[in-house]
């Protein structure tokens, strides 16, 4: 039977549209830079949603707040010759504070850049689904008239 593993992970969007991206010092199979979305594995009795916000906080250097989940990410991967489901659940957060120039040392840039930009540059096309999902939410939200954003 296969190993499995969970994360969480935050969609953070600003004021202006933008989206905390961040280059993790780890790189792809490939040997590649990614760039990805802040997420990690729930410390202790975290809940998702708490290890979001610590993961955000952590490896992008802000603060935020939870709007709601955007879903599920599913994929597998190899690691020491093991198979491992993974399943990262994302957030829609909303920026409070912070600087991304104050992450963790697994985190070579955190940046703001461009949710749409986002959506089209992000390694993984889970990632980039993600993005484009709180992309639709925040468009909907705007249209009913609540730009909490």
């Amino acid at each position: 039977m296969a190993a499995t593993e969970f994360s969480a992970g935050g969609v953070v969007v600003n004021a202006d549209d933008e989206i905390v991206v961040i280059v993790p010092t780890r790189r792809s199979a490939d040997g590649s830079k990614v760039l990805a979305l802040p997420k990690g594995h729930p410390d202790g009795q975290e809940s998702a949603a708490q290890a979001a916000l610590r993961e955000v906080r952590e490896e992008a250097g802000v603060e935020a707040e939870v709007i709601g989940s955007l879903g599920e990410v599913r994929y597998w991967y190899q690691r020491g010759g093991r198979r491992i489901a993974k399943v990262v659940e994302f957030f829609l957060l909303r920026y409070v504070s912070g600087d991304v120039g104050d992450h963790d040392h697994e985190v070579e840039l955190a940046r703001w850049i461009p949710a749409a930009q986002a959506a089209e540059t992000l390694s993984y096309a889970g990632e980039r689904d993600m993005v484009r999902e709180a992309l639709t939410r925040l468009e909907r939200g705007r249209a009913r008239g609540d730009d909490h954003l």
